[in-house]
Parts: C-alpha cells; structure tokens; sequence
C-alpha cells in the first residue's frame, strides 16, 4: 500500500458567526462555497507555486456538517467551480457532524493508501451565520424515536439531550464530577484563550491563515481585510470566565434522561451549586471559516518535488452514546492506536477537540495522557480559536502538523467528539523528526 503524505495546509480566518444579528459577522456577506476557494486558490497558486494544476486533482472531499440551504455544496463542487478547477474532477460531501473535516482527510488518505488516487484535496467549511445549528427551519427532526406509541420508539435514545450539545456536555461533566470541578472546565477555557492570543501576537497564525475580504462589525458596507480569528478574547482570565452564566441544565432539573445524580448529590459534589456548568467561557463558539489540506501520494510527492508537513500513520473512529458525545474521541484515538500497534505515551503531542473544555479533559483522564499541560492544544483551542463545525479537524491537523515540525517532534494525533455520539481520530507523524 502507498504511504500518504500532508504536503500543504491552509485555512481562512474563523469569524464569530452570528445568526442573530448577521451584520455583525465579518463573513455575513460570503457563502461558505466561497471561503473553500480562497483555500484552494491560496494552496496551488500561492503555496505550491503552480507546481501542481488544477487538473492534476483527483478529487476533492469536502465535509460539511449542515449541507443545506445556503450551505448546499452540489456534493462539494460548488467550492470547485468558484476555484476554477476543471469539470473532471470530482468531489463528495461528507456528514459525520463535527468530524466531517477529518473524516474527509481519512477518506481521502483511504483512497490514496489503496491506489485510487494520487492528489486529494480535503476541505471542509461551516457557516454558523448563514445555516446555523440551532433553530434552523431547514433542520426537521423525526420525533418518533422519542415516542413511546410509535413502532420506531428507542428507549435508550435520548433525543432532546442527543440533539443539543451543551446537554451532551454537561451530562459527561456529571459523568466525571468527582474528578473535575466546574473551576476545571473555566480555567482550561482561559487556558486556551491565552495560548491563542500569546501565539497570535507573536505572528503564528500567519503562517496558515489566509486573510479574506469581509467587512466591519455592524456594517456590511464597509470593507475589513480579516487576518487573524476573532473569537480570542484579550486578557481572559478565570475572575471574569467564572462570571459567564450557565447555558445547560443539570440531569436532576430535567437536562438529560435518567439523571445521573439527585439535586442534592449534585449540588454538594458541584460546590454548592445546583445550576448547570456548562458556559461560553468553556465551551467553543459559533464561528464561520474553511480549512484544506493537500494530500499525496510518497511517489506524486517525489515526482513533483515537493516537502511534505507530515505523513499519515492511521486513522481512527468510533461510536459512543449521543447523549455524551463527547467521550467519542476515546475509543476513537484507541482504534487508531491499536491499528498501529503504538501506546498513548507514544504521542508527543496533541490536538483534542474542545467543543466543550470537558471533552477535552475527559480525554486526557480517560487516555491518562501525562504532562498534558505541555502537550494538548499547546497553540489553543476552538475554545479560543473557534469551532466552524465541519472545518475544525483539518483545521486541527494541519497545525499539529506545524507543531511537530517547530517541536522537533514526532507523533501527534488529532481527535474530536460528533455530533450524534462519534469520534474521529488521525495520527501524523514528522517526517523530519
């Protein structure tokens, strides 16, 4: 089988995407479709230098989490034919919720290891202003698994909690209550918007971002070059994050089916407090943004010339309960392991998804990955940087690709949580290491 390699990444800036109020979304003016192709455009006449066409593309695989609507792709060639590629290259839409963007990778790099192919593109993009997650009229839910009359009633299947993912998330912190504390989950937040604003100040970001035209908050008339992501918060510190009010409801007051805890196991175990923990300041926000990696074949690479950022190792995912979708990274990145024959400590970096901060705590105490602080998420996370749903995993990738190379490091891995209860799971190694 041919070995498969990451030869270029690029991504846009991560907008705060607001479904409220759309002026106030720098990207409120620009389809999705659109933010695609400025990644396209920038990697193979910018990066690659023409070094490789257009028509030398096998395919490209893009994961897109909401595919309707404004956000319909036409299986993902929209984006193409705003980059001008040629009407003989393909493409496929992928849907694994929040893990598309990696699943698209995996495909991707599936197809390659096999023969298929020899240059795939995998891209992905979600705009939270445009199409947003929640209470959107194109989103329509079957509501008989719920229904305890209908013949397709599912009583393990926790619909409203399953459908939401703030519920997801609290209900995985009563999971583990007695291992963190709410003042866990905020400091992490804090965590991750410092390391993110400490990087963009020193210029890191500008190695991987691409910036787009959009316009000022408020005022779609007027022009913004947008540069950097703009959900990092400035000065965020645990004072003011353990302000931010509560956005879930704990199991007890309804939260989630079967609850886990009665109100005063659950309010002695939280500090006194009875009201739910799941919060802005520890959980990602609504952001718009589009993120692409090239992948090649070691003998297409060669042929061309080219130097790689990081050579696939495995790829891994799984299943979990969607009702704490949020453990999905760890029989994911386990998978992945396993197929490789390498140990958690083998890792010397990671990127775990913090959709939530408690996932990504979760999976540091359930992989017991040791010295995490200097080791997961060392750049930030989509806490700070953001979480354009689908985008977020090459997003991921491809900066733990840069991680390596500036760490002189060897492996890394980059896993996520699903919607919908999955995980998704990528092992990278540096070539130079």
């Amino acid at each position: 089988m041919k070995e498969v390699f990451i030869v270029e990444y690029a991504r846009t800036p991560f907008s705060r995407a607001r479904p409220r109020n759309p002026e106030r979304d720098a990207f409120s003016e620009i389809p999705g479709g659109r933010l695609v192709a400025e990644t396209l455009n920038n990697i193979i006449d910018v990066r690659l230098q023409g070094k490789i066409k257009r028509e030398e593309v096998d395919q490209v695989m893009m994961g897109l989490c909401n595919n309707f609507g404004d956000n319909f792709s036409l299986s993902g060639r929209l984006a193409d034919f705003y980059a001008k590629f040629p009407n003989k290259i393909p493409a496929i839409s992928i849907d694994q919720q929040c893990g598309s963007g990696m699943t698209a990778i995996q495909h991707g790099f599936m197809s390659i290891k096999l023969g298929y192919e020899d240059i795939v593109i995998a891209t992905a993009f979600e705009h939270q202003t445009r199409e947003p997650m929640h209470n959107n009229p194109h989103i329509k839910i079957d509501t008989a698994i719920a229904d305890s009359s209908s013949r397709w009633y599912n009583p393990d299947f926790d619909l409203a909690c399953s459908l939401v993912m703030i519920q997801t998330a609290q209900k995985l912190f009563e999971m583990r209550i007695d291992q963190f504390s709410k003042q866990d989950l905020d400091q992490y937040g804090v965590r991750s918007h410092n390391l993110a604003e400490k990087y963009l100040k020193a210029g890191y970001f500008k190695d991987e971002i691409i910036p787009v035209l959009g316009h000022m908050e408020g005022d779609i008339s007027q022009e913004l070059l947008v540069e950097h992501d703009l959900a990092i918060r400035e000065g965020a510190n645990l004072e003011e994050t353990q302000k931010t009010p509560a956005i879930s409801k704990p199991g007890w007051a309804g939260g989630y089916l079967h609850p886990l805890l009665d109100k005063k196991t659950y309010t002695s175990k939280n500090g006194g407090n009875p009201d739910g923990v799941i919060t802005p300041g520890n959980s990602s926000p609504l952001n718009a943004g589009a993120a692409t990696v090239m992948l090649m074949s070691k003998e297409k690479m060669e042929e061309k010339g080219l130097t790689p950022l990081a050579r696939i190792v495995e790829i891994g995912w799984a299943g979990v309960d969607p009702s704490v979708m949020g453990r999905g990274p760890i029989p994911a990145t386990q998978f992945a392991l396993k197929k490789t024959d390498m140990k958690v400590d083998d890792i010397d970096f990671w990127e775990i998804n913090e959709a939530f901060t408690i996932v990504t705590l979760n999976a540091v105490y359930e992989l017991e990955i040791q010295n995490h602080q200097n080791t997961v998420n060392v750049r930030g996370g989509s806490t700070a940087i953001g979480h354009p749903i689908a985008a977020t995993g090459i997003r991921m990738t491809g900066t733990l690709a840069r991680i390596l190379k500036e760490e002189k490091a060897q492996f890394g891995c980059a896993t996520m949580c699903c919607g919908g209860g999955q995980g998704t799971a990528i092992i990278i190694e540096n070539p130079e290491a």
